[in-house]
């Protein structure tokens, strides 16, 4: 069976002509790139204010180790909107069988060595401090099976809001070995594992619960 995970020679030259504009239009700047792992499988761990966070990402991640996400599959049926969301990392996943296929495919592909993008907050939570958003723990099951560390990486927005010339900050963290966040133990509570990992996610970006960080 053909292996559609993997980029074609013109994606990367789509990647490449998108990527750029959306640097300069959404002003993304990186912060710790050297933290930025040359191999092996990561969850990268982020904030998700927009359905732009997942461009932002990609334009913000060097094209060998940009960050994959699982997409609905009927999305890749759609024209043009299939292919581009390919290009930027997505892949398939289909949601007929559940959160269960979501959750195997999600171990496969930190496994194979991709960094694989999640977002706990489960969804879009525009204009909001994330670190007084609620959280889901399926991020730290994921990590544990994968048997891969958490990366975490901090999208900051003025107002915690996407426009065109805003600049975005995009923090990469250390990455976090499953010890720290205790899930090498005989009976890891992904709960306090997820919350201690999006936790690192919210302080790269100076996030506070119930406190918004100074807006520059």
């Amino acid at each position: 069976m053909k292996n559609t995970d993997k980029p074609r020679k013109t994606d990367r030259v789509l990647h490449a002509l998108f990527a750029a504009p959306a640097r300069f239009l959404l002003r993304v700047h990186v912060h710790g790139r050297e933290n930025i792992p040359s191999e092996g499988g990561h969850i990268l761990l982020s904030n998700h204010m927009s359905f732009l966070d997942p461009i932002v990402l990609s334009a913000a991640f060097p094209r060998a180790r940009m960050p994959k996400y699982l997409a609905k599959a009927e999305l890749f049926r759609v024209p043009l909107l299939g292919r581009l969301i390919r290009v930027f990392g997505a892949i398939p996943v289909d949601r007929s069988r559940g959160d269960v296929g979501a959750i195997r495919r999600s171990v496969e592909v930190a496994k194979s060595g991709e960094l694989l993008a999640v977002f706990p907050q489960g969804t879009r939570q525009k204009g909001k401090n994330p670190a007084d958003t609620p959280i889901k723990h399926g991020c730290a099951m994921i990590a544990a099976r994968a048997g891969v560390p958490v990366l975490p990486v901090c999208i900051h927005v003025k107002k915690q809001r996407y426009a065109l010339f805003r600049r975005v900050d995009v923090i990469v963290g250390e990455p976090i070995s499953l010890d720290a966040l205790g899930l090498l133990s005989d009976e890891p509570s992904f709960r306090d594992a997820a919350t201690a990992a999006f936790s690192a996610v919210c302080e790269l970006g100076g996030y506070r619960p119930s406190a918004l960080p100074e807006q520059v």
